[in-house]
């Protein structure tokens, strides 16, 4: 029972955190890359960009190492990459030149999506029936509403912790599911960087 419990509590951080760190990836890669390419003209837009398209291989080795404790999924890591040898503008040149890099910013990106589905899905299948178990304790205080009907009494309160109860066997095994549908993803992604 606590290992059932403290996987479900596992599977919850982890989909909080693909929330997280989608929404940081989306930011952190709109403003950088925007920024760079408006200032592609001045001498600091390009060495932004190379440096910005320089970080991807360290998140997505850092999406690898959570897939890894989350899941359970082992992903090979991907080659370290030499950077090129010359001056600055030719090390730039090639970094914006790696389709890896592109493919990388896209597939971290799309994280921002599939963070939100997450946020939803998570709140729904483990916040909601613990919410539903703690209702005989609150409809005294509080008025409460369950599909259009009143919680009033004792019985509907019990009733209602029941489906809580319920919910909770039921919405484990989705969350299960979510999380290995997401360790599948980070695969995806690294299957498409390796080309």
């Amino acid at each position: 029972m606590k290992r059932a419990i403290m996987r479900n509590v596992q599977n919850v951080i982890f989909l909080l955190f693909t929330f997280v760190s989608g929404v940081f990836y989306l930011c952190f890669y709109m403003v950088s890359i925007v920024l760079g390419l408006a200032l592609s003209f001045t001498v600091v837009g390009i060495p932004l960009l190379t440096n910005v398209l320089r970080t991807t291989q360290t998140f997505v080795q850092y999406e690898r190492v959570q897939t890894k404790i989350y899941t359970d999924i082992s992903i090979e890591p991907l080659a370290t990459r030499q950077r090129a040898e010359g001056n600055q503008w030719k090390q730039a040149k090639a970094e914006l030149m790696d389709m890896r890099n592109w493919i990388s910013v896209y597939w971290l990106m799309k994280k921002f999506v599939i963070g939100c589905i997450c946020l939803v899905v998570g709140v729904l299948i483990y916040i909601v029936p613990v919410c539903f178990v703690f209702i005989p304790l609150l409809y005294p205080f509080v008025e409460l509403h369950f599909f259009g009907s009143v919680v009033d009494s004792e019985m509907k309160a019990l009733q209602i912790m029941s489906v809580g109860f319920i919910l909770m066997i039921g919405c484990s095994m989705i969350g299960n599911g979510l999380v290995q549908l997401i360790g599948g993803y980070t695969r995806l992604m690294f299957k498409a960087i390796r080309g």
